[in-house]
């Protein structure tokens, strides 16, 4: 029988950040459709309320890593979407290449090799 996957995982100091910066290299979106890509994109096991989504863009837009316009949604309705800028995807690529210096020092503290069963 094998372990049961976690219903949700809990973030890292700074990992939103890279998590927005990396859902708007796809193109513009407003905050709902950020936050159920990466929901979605996660297998639902990120799941990022309101109540840190917007402070985390409005720190990015202050940051001129992203930028917002107003505009209409696939509904009809007036939504503020949010766009990478220059500066945000060479803020994206420098944590992108940070995270992954990260996540393979975990992997080898984790799974050090020749040591099955640890």
């Amino acid at each position: 029988m094998s372990p049961k996957a976690p219903a949700r995982v809990e973030l890292l100091q700074g990992t939103l950040d890279l998590l927005i910066l990396r859902t708007l290299l796809a193109g513009p979106m407003h905050g709902h459709a950020i936050a159920k890509h990466i929901q979605r994109t996660s297998e639902d096991l990120l799941q990022i309320e309101t109540g840190s989504l917007y402070p985390c863009v409005h720190r990015l837009e202050a940051k001129g890593w992203i930028a917002a316009s107003w505009e209409l949604s696939d509904k009809g309705k007036r939504a503020k979407y949010y766009r990478l800028t220059a500066l945000g995807r060479k803020q994206l690529f420098a944590e992108r290449s940070k995270w992954k210096a990260f996540a393979r020092a975990m992997g080898l503290i984790l799974d050090p090799a020749g040591q099955e069963g640890s």
